[in-house]
């Protein structure tokens, strides 16, 4: 009997078998789990399978900008149309969040007391007033605006009415491709460049200027080109014609109104994240910098942040995550992104709940694994190495 027992004082034998007891159990569970639903399924004659996947949608989508839908495309391409839609609110949110954040969180740390209040004032009624409900706020603004007969115009070229803002269309034509690959390669180029600066400034002291030089890759090297190309970009422009306008792009309220709640409601989480950041280095390393005459520009810019930033990138991932995850809120106000378009219209006319619901989830689960990815690169890439 101690013979049999004495597998269990072996602490290694012991996590391995718990572990393992542990995946059993619950892989058993998924297993029930999965064979009495198809059982239920069966029993109440509901087809289960992706092979609607491939059936017409037999519905329009107002908003799709990186796919010409139509209603005779099936609801694969519904699905598609769902994800770039979600990822297109969610990039530009997170850019503008983060950008609006920074700005707020420094100025809540401003010796002006009437600005520093007023945004104290932003953070405490925008964090606590519910997302949803802001949501609502602005696109139940942005449907007032006026009709399009009445719709207000900027520069003949950009009209401004409750159905969206109708704006020009850039047409790439024959030789644009060009552009854009000497506009990458000047990026990567510019990112080279600026390795090679610091590198160069930690054995000699000697700085380089990087934004110029970047700037002047970025800016004439595509321009030049672009030039000598024949200028390959025109553009079409909206016209009124009848009862709506015909031609150019239209972006569409409810991505107006996501955005705009996304990026001032993640903003003042942001804020905060920059602010304690920011609180977390030392008075010396200001005093230190003041010392050697730095301006305050300079002491923020080169001093603080870089060492903030070991603080604020852990936390503002979670915030790119929660506005990721937000953008679902958009079914709200007929926003057409994942859980709308494939999550709620595909489901209703197919039936196939259980597995439009595996797919949006699983889909939602893979951009948030892949913004923690690219997250967690870049914070390693920040941390402070011993020399």
């Amino acid at each position: 009997m101690r013979s049999n027992l004495s597998f269990f004082s072996d602490e290694k034998f012991r996590s391995i078998f718990f572990q393992t007891l542990v995946i059993g159990i619950f892989a058993l569970g998924i297993y029930l789990i999965v064979q009495t639903t198809g059982h239920n399924l069966e029993k109440r004659n509901i087809a289960t399978g992706w092979r609607f996947l491939s059936d017409p949608a037999g519905f329009d989508i107002s908003f799709s900008p990186f796919i010409d839908f139509k209603s005779t495309d099936t609801h694969l391409d519904v699905y598609f149309v769902g994800i770039f839609n979600t990822l297109l609110v969610s990039f530009c949110g997170c850019i503008a969040a983060t950008i609006l954040g920074f700005l707020i969180g420094i100025v809540r740390l401003s010796s002006n007391w009437l600005l520093s209040r007023v945004a104290y004032v932003y953070v405490e009624f925008t964090r606590n007033v519910p997302l949803l409900l802001q949501i609502i706020l602005w696109y139940s603004i942005l449907i007032q605006l006026p009709r399009i007969k009445q719709a207000l115009e900027l520069m003949d070229m950009f009209f401004i009415s409750n159905r969206g803002i109708y704006s020009p269309r850039p047409i790439f034509e024959n030789g644009f491709s060009f552009v854009f690959i000497a506009f990458i390669l000047a990026l990567i180029s510019s990112f080279i460049l600026r390795k090679w600066s610091k590198k160069r400034q930690d054995e000699t002291g000697k700085q380089f200027p990087v934004a110029l030089t970047a700037l002047g890759l970025l800016l004439i090297v595509p321009l030049v080109l672009f030039f000598i190309l024949g200028s390959p970009l025109s553009f079409d422009f909206p016209a009124l014609k009848g009862f709506n306008f015909k031609g150019g792009m239209v972006i569409r309220p409810e991505f107006i109104a996501m955005f705009l709640a996304l990026t001032i409601y993640t903003a003042a989480f942001i804020s905060e994240t920059v602010r304690s950041g920011i609180l977390s280095v030392t008075k010396g390393q200001r005093e230190a910098s003041s010392s050697l005459g730095l301006k305050k520009s300079w002491i923020m810019r080169l001093v603080i942040i870089p060492q903030a930033l070991r603080v604020i990138v852990p936390p503002l991932t979670s915030q790119y995550l929660n506005l990721t995850k937000n953008s679902s809120l958009g079914i709200a106000v007929g926003y057409a992104d994942l859980v709308h378009g494939f999550g709620g219209i595909s489901l209703n006319q197919t039936g196939q709940a259980i597995e439009c619901m595996v797919i949006v989830m699983a889909t939602y689960l893979t951009i948030s694994l892949i913004i923690s990815a690219f997250m967690n690169i870049y914070n390693k890439s920040i941390q402070f190495k011993e020399k």
